[in-house]
């Protein structure tokens, strides 16, 4: 009887311990990512001014295509993130790997195009080049920062699969963002420097994240 008391002494103490706990929806971290990300064009749109020429009709058609598969990776790797807060069976990233895997095409068509041509001082000399790869990377941070809370608020089991995706959906915002008041539409260009931070973003985030979401 004795050993009955203890135990059940026990279990009261640590239920007394807890509290409910709201539940996270996913609804709730796909508002959150999108309003960073509305939050980040208007930023954008304030200091540079949104480009109108991709509604009068001046953008490259490659233009559209960039900032669209950027765009859909931004989406696909953002919802992955989302779902990695809430662990289940057959939760898988497959869309986020195949977005990633299809943008690979575009710097690898400019870097063989320029190859081809002998034209290299092309990118090195692209005078806006290295301000959008630093601006996009950087306009990335809010997105990042809405992502890092919700998987805080979650129980991600993979870390560094999380923060891997975290930074690529971060730097595509960032992206995306940064090329709406970007005009120039050449493929070396966007194929790179607007590639690229995407890419900067992942090994950042796969650096850092898990150690700001660590339960």
């Amino acid at each position: 009887m004795s050993m009955n008391r203890v135990s059940n002494s026990l279990l009261d103490d640590l239920a007394a311990d807890l509290a409910p706990v709201q539940p996270i929806r996913q609804w709730q971290g796909i508002s959150l990512v999108v309003v960073s990300a509305l939050v980040t064009v208007g930023l954008v749109d304030l200091a540079e001014g949104l480009w109108h020429g991709m509604l009068t009709g001046e953008a490259n058609p490659l233009f559209f295509l960039t900032y669209g598969m950027l765009g859909l990776l931004a989406a696909a790797s953002a919802l992955a993130v989302l779902r990695m807060a809430q662990p289940r069976i057959g939760n898988t990233q497959d869309g986020a790997r195949w977005s990633f895997a299809m943008l690979g095409l575009l710097p690898t068509t400019a870097l063989v195009s320029l190859a081809v041509g002998g034209s290299f001082a092309q990118l090195v000399d692209d005078p806006y080049g290295f301000e959008c790869f630093a601006w996009s990377t950087g306009l990335g941070l809010l997105s990042a920062a809405a992502m890092v809370l919700w998987l805080r608020r979650g129980a991600p089991v993979s870390l560094n699969a999380a923060g891997t995706f975290t930074g690529v959906a971060a730097g595509a915002i960032g992206s995306v963002s940064l090329g709406l008041a970007c005009p120039i539409d050449t493929l070396p260009h966007l194929g790179v420097w607007h590639v690229l931070p995407v890419v900067v973003a992942a090994l950042l985030g796969r650096l850092i994240v898990p150690t700001l979401v660590r339960w």
